[in-house]
């Protein structure tokens, strides 16, 4: 029965001791971890900055096959958030603050250990450097975790390196996979349309996309207008050299409608065209590798383009239909001048003349002649 007890008081002195080592441990941490990823820095911020693209590559995510995750309405940008819920715990993130292909600033909590994160794309020899830093203070909970997991250094920075490993996987297959088709010439149907026009920078319209086909859209849910397929965009130019293109958010709908005075949403219609059609399947960044392969084939066939826009791109298969970059479709229509036929007249045979027979003069014969012997 004494040992029983002196058992017990050591177990006492050790969990006391225990809790008196964890609770004096430095609570403050910083962990920060770096990898050159093989994809542009653009590509790589969009993929960052979309929380929906977290569970492709952040460890604690892949990893857990039962973890539970909530996503708001908003999950891109300043203001964009989510949550899990999984075997080693629960947690949230919320974006506070974004630099366009530079940087975004971050809060986490997990499991109550509140942490501000940071990420920076940088461009180097090889692809995209990106560096991954936390910041934060420990709770009494999450340091007895560590001091029995290896410490707080090893946890995160395991978890940074795996993530950092798969964000350049995904993106080197998901990024860089994709094939470029011309189609050849087709019709493009007559279609009505809702629509905005204004001038943007060749790079933002794809962000600007998202942004006002959801406006239009919402416009219509909101007025009971029926919908009549993909959005598309026309280009009524597009300045490489300056990086500058004015073009029309457009939203196909079943029937003509009027808009009201003011509106900055429009109405349109756009008549049945001839055009050389091209498709890219794939990330959007080969886009300048679809309209080239288009205009070669433009040239080769000396085909006459029409002057009346420069192309017109339909999203047929985006990122609200599948994930993966390397499934979406977009067909892009370079508008040609139809060929005209020539015209043969019809052939009408010239008139035949009919002819006269000749009438020819018969002589007399003189009747002492007939009766002559000679």
């Amino acid at each position: 029965m004494r040992i029983l007890k002196y058992l017990f008081l050591l177990l006492l002195l050790t969990v006391v001791a225990l809790s008196i080592f964890v609770a004096t441990q430095k609570g403050d941490f910083t962990v920060e971890r770096s990898q050159i990823i093989n994809s542009p820095k653009s590509n790589v911020y969009s993929f960052v900055n979309d929380f929906r693209n977290w569970e492709d590559f952040s460890s604690w995510m892949t990893e857990d096959p039962e973890i539970k995750i909530n996503y708001p309405a908003k999950t891109i940008g300043a203001g964009a958030s989510f949550s899990w819920k999984g075997k080693d715990g629960a947690g949230d993130v919320k974006t506070i603050f974004v630099k366009e292909n530079d940087s975004i600033s971050q809060k986490m909590n997990c499991d109550g250990t509140s942490s501000s994160v940071f990420w920076s794309f940088k461009d180097t020899i090889g692809g995209t450097k990106v560096t991954w830093k936390t910041t934060g203070k420990m709770d009494f909970s999450m340091k007895v975790y560590t001091a029995f997991n290896g410490g707080i250094y090893r946890i995160f920075g395991k978890m940074y390196e795996k993530s950092l490993a798969n964000l350049d996987k995904t993106l080197d297959y998901e990024i860089n996979t994709y094939n470029v088709k011309v189609d050849g010439i087709v019709k493009f149907p007559a279609t009505f349309y809702l629509e905005q026009t204004f001038t943007s920078k060749i790079s933002n319209v794809n962000k600007n996309s998202r942004i006002v086909f959801k406006k239009i859209t919402h416009f219509c849910n909101t007025n009971n207008i029926e919908l009549n397929g993909k959005p598309f965009l026309i280009y009524h130019n597009y300045d490489l050299a300056n990086g500058l293109t004015r073009l029309s958010f457009c939203v196909p709908i079943k029937s003509q409608i009027l808009t009201s005075s003011g509106s900055d949403i429009l109405s349109g219609k756009i008549e049945e065209f001839e055009a050389v059609k091209t498709t890219l399947t794939g990330d959007y960044s080969h886009s300048k590798k679809t309209l080239d392969k288009a205009t070669n084939y433009i040239n080769a066939n000396r085909i006459l383009v029409d002057q009346s826009f420069t192309f017109l791109q339909v999203y047929k298969v985006t990122k609200a239909d599948i994930k993966s970059p390397s499934k979406w479709v977009t067909e892009m229509y370079y508008p040609i001048q139809p060929k005209v036929a020539a015209v043969v007249p019809n052939y009408v045979p010239a008139q035949i003349k009919k002819v006269e027979p000749v009438k020819v003069p018969v002589v007399p014969t003189n009747k002492e002649e007939e009766q002559s012997e000679f």
